[in-house]
């Protein structure tokens, strides 16, 4: 994935042709919508910012942006979507996987651009890799084999670990594909997985305690994880989360 490349598709989807957006205003408008927070995409929202000036798009001279962070919440993803779509924003960048399918579900006329760390064949954003089809198009960097990399770089830093923790967000859309990849990947370390559930920060001290009661001696979480841990965060005190598990023996990666 590429930020020109996201770019070019964002400025080529500006173009397509579309009867909502007839009475809409001369200055063209992107509907951001991203499943984490600001904070947390600072970078990617910087590059994004970056490219599209050297488009030719600075914001609030030649183009507006809306922006709508879920904030790690995800189930608030339809409702911003749908405030995006009743603003009539002339294209969507989607920049998250479950931002996307919101964007996908949302809407079926205005233009998404999206990128995805899931296949988007299986996931249902587009028919096919080489004719999307649709009102969506985009980038991925999924790899298939990206939960076994993971595994076998723990197994190098733990190699006596049988016992192996997993840490996931559930309503993540690619997850159960993501959990196969590293409990197949397990078998060849002869390790046993066991996945804990954590769609909330206030899940977090719960599942982890269940995972060291299992004996798991070493932990992978997720970028995924750690945008819903800076999302829920906000105004309440931080749970100590993985800190008593590290402590506990768990190697954490």
């Amino acid at each position: 994935m590429t930020r020109r490349r996201f770019i070019a598709l964002l400025g080529g989807a500006a173009t397509w042709p579309l009867g909502a957006r007839a009475q809409q205003a001369a200055m063209p408008v992107i509907g951001f919508l991203n499943s984490g927070t600001r904070e947390g995409f600072a970078h990617f929202l910087a590059a994004f910012h970056q490219s599209l000036n050297q488009a030719g798009f600075v914001e609030g001279r030649n183009v507006a942006i809306e922006y709508r962070w879920a904030e790690g919440e995800y189930d608030r993803l339809p409702a911003l979507a749908a405030d995006l779509v009743h603003r009539r924003v002339t294209v969507m960048a989607a920049t998250t996987t479950p931002a996307a399918l919101a964007a996908k579900a949302a809407t079926s006329v205005i233009p998404i651009v999206f990128t995805s760390a899931a296949d988007p064949v299986t996931a249902g954003l587009v028919a096919s890799l080489s004719r999307p089809g649709g009102n969506a198009t985009g980038v991925t960097n999924y790899l298939t084999d990206l939960g076994a990399k993971r595994l076998e770089l723990l197994h190098e830093v733990v190699p006596k670990a049988t016992t192996i923790g997993m840490l996931v967000n559930p309503n993540y859309p690619d997850i159960e594909l993501q959990r196969r990849d590293v409990e197949e990947a397990a078998r060849k370390f002869g390790q046993q997985v066991h996945v804990g559930n954590a769609a909330r920060v206030d899940d977090f001290d719960r599942v982890l305690a269940t995972l060291v009661r299992l004996n798991a001696s070493a932990l992978l979480g997720s970028r995924l994880i750690k945008s819903t841990i800076q999302g829920q965060r906000r105004g309440r005190q931080r749970p100590s989360n993985f800190a008593p598990a590290c402590r506990s023996g768990l190697r954490c990666a």
